[in-house]
């Protein structure tokens, strides 16, 4: 299998590491941080915007974009890239979250899914197979197999059934993979590692994924209402089990702290829809934590959100504007508000990938965390 993934360094006192990945729309520096473009936009950005912060790579949802506007469509226009403009790399999931989240709407076979529409109930059945083809129908440079998702809780024996057919299904996923590649089509194929939360049963599904040799790899069953004691056992036991020459991607991670964890244990990509989602909500961060920019002490307040931060928002516009903004419910505030957010992670990664490369990461987490989880009630 082509490698896609070239190491830069190693921290000296963690698994932390730099690296680049190489893909059909542009090299991808990690660690990297994604924005969620759930319909092929990141909610109150543009694609320009984007661009101009420096985001390499965005995730779209295959679930959502599968029902509306169709995957017809969107090859018909080109793909994911024709349709929205975007023209660096787009990771879509496979939709295998959102379906099985619809729990009294679907049906899980070994031969695949079976659900309900959330938007006009139609029924519709999805095989790995065919989660492959509407990916490539939609020129993803990096597309997820379909996998079953389990919940914190789940008993052994539904773990073990669920493993078995995500298991199943990776392998079916990597032969239309091939196929598809065979076609011309150039995206890449991340099979997901389950076993919820039993050791032997990620051991076994780490173990078998590897050998799948597929380009990269991801790490899932994580964020799925555990404890943050237990997700930060299962993320560290889980990473070392994967091999040093893929990627490593674990999905919806997207606050400060567990980004740094999750960078910690050698993770290179993840993402979450909670940068742009808290920021519609007037939740901005900052060095010193996240500031509620509704409360009334920032009404006559005309200092920036974050003065140690350099993006547009913070040049350009007051706490007390940025207010105003959100108690008089303008679309300009989530706007601004998400510009910062995702400017923030784009920078905190870059800072990041800075202190690996320099044997510091250890002691910038530590730095970073004292004073972000140090400093509440803003």
């Amino acid at each position: 299998m082509k490698e896609i993934f070239t190491l830069y360094h190693n921290d000296a006192k963690s698994r932390a590491r730099t690296g680049c990945i190489q893909l059909a729309h542009g090299p991808v520096q990690t660690p990297v941080f994604m924005p969620v473009g759930t319909n092929a936009t990141v909610k109150a950005m543009t694609k320009d915007w984007l661009e101009e912060i420096g985001f390499e790579i965005i995730l779209a949802n295959t679930y959502h974009l599968y029902l509306r506007p169709g995957a017809d469509l969107l090859e018909k226009a080109g793909g994911l890239h024709g349709f929205s403009g975007w023209k660096r790399n787009f990771l879509t999931d496979s939709g295998g979250f959102q379906i099985f989240s619809l729990s009294k709407l679907r049906k899980i076979k070994p031969e695949g899914v079976t659900f309900q529409s959330h938007i006009d109930g139609s029924r519709h059945f999805l095989t790995p197979e065919s989660i492959v083809d509407v990916q490539a129908q939609f020129n993803s440079d990096i597309q997820m197999q379909l996998d079953v998702c389990t919940g914190y809780g789940t008993e052994y024996k539904k773990a073990v059934d669920a493993l078995k057919i995500t298991t199943d299904w990776a392998k079916r996923a990597k032969g239309e993979w091939l196929r598809k590649v065979d076609e011309g089509y150039t995206g890449m194929l991340f099979p997901i590692v389950q076993g919820n939360f039993y050791h032997d049963l990620r051991k076994q599904s780490a173990e078998f994924v590897a050998d799948l040799d597929c380009p990269g790899i991801a790490i899932g069953g994580l964020s799925v209402g555990e404890p943050l004691d237990v997700y930060s056992e299962y993320l560290a036991y889980t990473a070392e089990l994967l091999p040093d020459n893929k990627p490593r991607y674990v999905m919806g991670i997207g606050t400060p702290d567990f980004i740094l964890e999750a960078v910690e244990n050698g993770i290179d990509m993840f993402d979450c829809v909670l940068p742009t989602r808290n920021a519609r909500n007037g939740s901005y961060f900052t060095h010193d934590g996240p500031l509620s920019i509704k409360q009334e002490r920032y009404k006559d307040d005309f200092s920036p959100t974050d003065s140690e931060c350099n993006c547009r928002v913070c040049r350009e516009y007051s706490r007390s504007y940025l207010r105003h903004l959100y108690k008089n419910d303008e679309i300009l505030s989530s706007m601004l508000a998400s510009y910062h957010n995702l400017y923030f992670l784009h920078s905190l990664v870059d800072d990041i990938r800075k202190a690996i490369n320099e044997d510091r990461f250890v002691e910038f987490k530590k730095q970073f965390l004292d004073r972000y989880t140090g400093n509440k009630g803003n």
